[in-house]
């Protein structure tokens, strides 16, 4: 790879590290024992040039280096896996291995902190943005992935660039959050299955007890000296549920929405749940900043969302320019022979629309 290439690639993922991001994350478990994890991939500075990537077993990757070389930690895929990309197709930002381990990355900014990039660790040294692409093409547990972390060197390939941290699941349900902070890598077992950005996991599960009074149904009636008061309608138990897009307020509207939505038979109906609870955390480009001074137009600062179904294997996505629900099923590839390939999330940016057929 051409090193003048990379230092345009470079440029783009800083430009998404450091654009407004709502990314949201949330995990359902089916009646029939499936796993589904969503999220949705928030930008509003720029479009990404978004795809899916399917990496066959075998597949050498190589890191990125602050030089903008890519000449850092090399590894080979013990698993192929799948996955949704942004800027370049090494950057995968959520995915599968054909074993059912998950990982994606979400924005951390301020709060976390990687080692400094030492050159004579170059060949341990690995950009947090090929982590993900790491963990799917080496791991079929956590286990492994905590047995491992020290081996490795996660690094910013560039000082400018904000932090991230990622979530990782097993077909099981099994959830943790890996945060870097001071050098340390920390593992944390989610068992709400939520994650959105700033501050760390432990203090977003510490604020949830800020909501202990929230509760599904309705309040009251109840009486307030004289008279009674009555709720206006259905749901008023979540009255003081925050709706704004801060990272905190997502956490928690996340945690409720999912903990209390109805659970469904099979992976396939909580993949449909999914979409469902994440429509609520679509952001409209306009609300991230001051009136006038958006930097483009596009339909939605929620580039994508993507639902999977661990069990199942299959992965599920819509994008901003088309709501309809695409699906890859990971049954149908063969990762012994399948190349290394890459293509847009569009093929056209524009909303499937079937017209209703009148007799």
């Amino acid at each position: 790879m051409h090193k003048i290439k990379f230092l345009a690639t470079l440029v783009a993922c800083l430009a998404l590290t450091n654009g407004a991001n709502a990314c949201t994350g949330i995990t359902l478990k089916s009646a029939d024992g499936a796993t589904v994890v969503a999220r949705t991939m928030d930008w509003s500075r720029t479009e990404n040039n978004s795809m899916y990537v399917i990496v066959p077993r075998g597949h050498t990757h190589q890191s990125l280096l602050p030089d903008g070389t890519m000449d850092g930690m090399e590894f080979v895929s013990l698993y192929g896996y799948a996955g949704l990309a942004a800027a370049q197709p090494e950057f995968i930002i959520d995915g599968t291995n054909e074993a059912g381990l998950s990982a994606a990355l979400f924005y951390f900014p301020e709060y976390g902190k990687y080692q400094p990039y030492n050159e004579e660790n170059k060949d341990i040294s690995l950009a947090d943005f090929q982590v993900v692409s790491w963990i799917l093409s080496r791991f079929s547990t956590i286990d492994q992935v905590k047995q491992a972390i020290n081996n490795v060197r996660i690094i910013n390939v560039d000082k400018s660039a904000g932090t991230v941290h990622w979530r990782i699941t097993e077909p099981s349900g099994r959830q943790v959050v890996l945060e870097i902070v001071n050098g340390v890598p920390n593992f944390y077992e989610n068992e709400v299955g939520v994650l959105t950005n700033a501050p760390g996991f432990p203090w977003q599960m510490t604020n949830l007890n800020n909501y202990v009074n929230l509760h599904p149904g309705t309040a009251g009636p109840t009486k307030f000296g004289p008279i009674t008061l009555r709720a206006f309608g259905g749901g008023s138990g979540f009255l003081g549920l925050p709706g704004d897009f801060t990272p905190p307020s997502r956490f928690v509207r996340a945690a409720f929405l999912s903990t209390y939505s109805l659970q469904q038979e099979t992976g396939t109906d909580s993949v449909n749940q999914a979409f469902h609870i994440l429509n609520n955390f679509d952001v409209p480009l306009g609300v991230q900043f001051a009136v006038g001074t958006a930097p483009n137009n596009m339909p939605s600062a929620t580039q994508w969302t993507i639902a999977t179904d661990l069990k199942n294997k299959t992965i599920y996505y819509h994008t901003m320019y088309n709501r309809t629900i695409r699906s890859l099923n990971m049954a149908d590839i063969n990762f012994a022979s399948v190349p290394f390939q890459y293509h847009s999330l569009d093929n056209a940016k524009r909303q499937t629309i079937m017209p209703v057929q009148i007799d």
